[in-house]
């Protein structure tokens, strides 16, 4: 009798976890940290994504530099994308990504744009100098959208003379809302951000040779369960259909 109980225990057991491992694979699940100026990006690929592969996907969007901080605290991710190489390289460094992963998914551009209220003020970078004038760019210590638009501020001779009364933002996206809202005149965003504009426009492109190029690196995280999927996910912007969106947002693959 002990025996036939021993076995039967041996039985559940054994179903247990294989009922266990089947749930993992059914029910996948992925995590990615994505840098804010993806919002409307990620919003349409995670959708296809997760109907294409049956999986669950989680997109945690934020500054670059808050999230490359999250992944250093041991935050559950399996891929990060970038808006700065520079972000990427610091995990690097530390072994947290897998280096044969990494890749250069997306490129963007840099964009003066001015509150609809304020283009008779704000037609030129050097109208930003105006005494009244307020402007928004995001923190250059972790928005690299913020450090691109230092670059270019320092490259057309604007960055001293306004330096002191710029209203630095936690993200791009709060940039375009300070903007959009009334409560700035002008700011320095991204190109894909300005496809959104209700209540601003585009002054000025500003020259690629003002500021380092603009990569978006993607990569697996280390740490991840996940990183067949993981894989998956950075091949699906291959995608005729995926890149579609992309240009929509005025990325370039």
């Amino acid at each position: 009798m002990k025996k036939v109980l021993n076995l039967l225990f041996m039985v559940i057991i054994a179903t247990a976890f294989l009922g266990c491992s089947y749930k993992n694979v059914e029910n996948k699940e992925l995590t990615v940290s994505a840098a804010a100026s993806l919002t409307e990006l990620m919003g349409e690929v995670k959708p296809m994504f997760e109907k294409e592969y049956g999986a669950v996907l989680t997109v945690n969007l934020a500054s670059s530099g808050t999230l490359q901080k999250q992944i250093e605290e041991g935050a559950p991710v399996d891929i990060f994308i970038s808006a700065s190489s520079a972000k990427m390289d610091t995990l690097a460094e530390k072994g947290l990504i897998d280096d044969s992963s990494r890749i250069d998914l997306l490129k963007n551009q840099v964009v003066l744009i001015v509150a609809k209220d304020s283009e008779e003020k704000v037609k030129s970078l050097e109208d930003l100098k105006k005494g009244d004038v307020k402007v928004s760019i995001g923190e250059p210590s972790s928005v690299p959208a913020g450090k691109y638009g230092k670059e270019s501020l320092e490259y057309y001779k604007v960055w001293d003379d306004i330096k002191d009364k710029l209203i630095f933002a936690k993200n791009v996206k709060q940039v375009v809302s300070y903007i959009e809202s009334g409560e700035v005149d002008a700011g320095i965003v991204y190109k894909s951000d300005a496809t959104l504009l209700k209540n601003s426009i585009i002054v000025k492109k500003l020259e690629p040779e003002s500021h380092k190029a603009i990569v978006y690196p993607a990569a697996i995280i280390k740490s991840s369960m996940n990183s067949e999927l993981a894989e998956k996910f950075i091949e699906f912007f291959e995608k005729d259909d995926v890149k579609k969106i992309v240009e929509k947002y005025n990325f370039e693959i």
